[in-house]
């Protein structure tokens, strides 16, 4: 992530829903939020205020309502995240993460043939 960001649980959940949107008001954010948990405006605000202090998002001034875009890239929080667990949870093993998560969960059709379709490109490589 840019400066080795490291976003909480929290603001993960709340990058995910600015991913998912591309841009958003505190209200929409907050809106998607509380359909899980039950948390006051102010926090969902106050979250996103240190966000965007940390970098996390930005956030447009330019309206009445301030609209927040993700400044991190989805791709790469992925990328950190899952490099952190390979080395913690799995002592390095790409194929211990792999198979833990194929035994574990139903794999798509659509998820077998992207699989593949990556050992392919590796073999060739």
């Amino acid at each position: 992530m840019s400066k080795n960001l490291k976003p909480t649980e929290s603001e993960l959940e709340i990058l995910s829903i600015l991913w998912d949107k591309g841009t958003a008001t505190v209200r929409e954010v907050h809106e998607v939020v509380n359909k899980t948990k039950d948390v006051g405006y102010t926090t969902t605000l106050k979250l996103m205020q240190i966000m965007n202090e940390k970098g996390l998002v930005t956030r447009n001034e330019t309206a009445k309502t301030h609209i927040y875009i993700p400044s991190l890239q989805k791709e790469k929080a992925q990328e950190q995240f899952v490099g952190k667990m390979i080395q913690t949870l799995f002592s390095g093993s790409t194929s211990q993460l792999v198979l833990q998560a194929l035994g574990n969960h139903q794999p798509s059709e659509q998820d077998l043939i992207d699989i593949k379709s990556m050992i392919e490109k590796l073999e060739r490589k």
